[in-house]
């Protein structure tokens, strides 16, 4: 039964009931990932699949290369004013219709403010395809869409939810050919002027450190 307090009247909790604690917050130490995107669903779409022990935010823009680049950063800072550290943040664009200068500028400008970049000569489907195949020759949007329509034996649909599961288990193999495409413009690589080219699996390969 509870006790009554003489001098107040308030009643205490009776002895030997344990005090009530107040709920202690605990810091989430996961890696925290800014995953900033040209496309508003294609790219976002993929990497929001990926199951790993990490917060991943990933946001689809609409924006192209340099602004990107610079709304990436717009996010980075306001996120520190909210203490909220990224551990890493990524841009992700195509190089499409843009400039030389342009492409090249965009992906400068993200290293020196220390964001990986994961970029693709000339679209995203280029990572797609090698999934499948080792592509050395330049093609357009409409013919990466036409081998994946191939490929996955259905018609491609670049917002289709299900790419992720369907492409998993030739991740690694993506990943292969695309190292090799990147190596074989060394030295000197250009990422405007060499196509076909990614570097997608860069990011593949850091989010998949933390698999679970």
């Amino acid at each position: 039964m509870a006790r009554q307090s003489k001098r107040s009247g308030r009643h205490l909790p009776d002895k030997g009931k344990a005090l009530g604690r107040r709920a202690v917050k605990t810091r989430d130490l996961r890696p925290r990932f800014l995953i900033v995107c040209e496309g508003e669903r294609t790219e976002p779409n993929y990497f929001k699949s990926f199951r790993v022990n990490a917060v991943v935010e990933v946001i689809g823009t609409g924006k192209n290369t340099k602004s990107l680049v610079e709304h990436a950063r717009a996010l980075q800072q306001q996120a520190k004013k909210q203490s909220k550290v990224y551990s890493d943040v990524w841009v992700v664009f195509d190089k499409d219709d843009f400039t030389v200068d342009t492409f090249n500028q965009a992906i400068e400008q993200a290293r020196q403010a220390g964001f990986g970049v994961a970029y693709s000569n000339e679209a995203f489907e280029l990572w797609y395809v090698l999934h499948f195949d080792y592509m050395d020759n330049a093609i357009t949007r409409q013919q990466y869409q036409e081998i994946l329509t191939r490929r996955l034996e259905r018609r491609y649909d670049k917002n289709d939810l299900t790419l992720y599961g369907r492409l998993i288990k030739l991740q690694p193999a993506a990943t292969i050919n695309a190292e090799k495409l990147l190596a074989s413009y060394q030295p000197g690589h250009n990422p405007a002027q060499n196509n076909p080219c990614t570097t997608v699996h860069l990011l593949v390969k850091e989010l998949n450190q933390h698999a679970r």
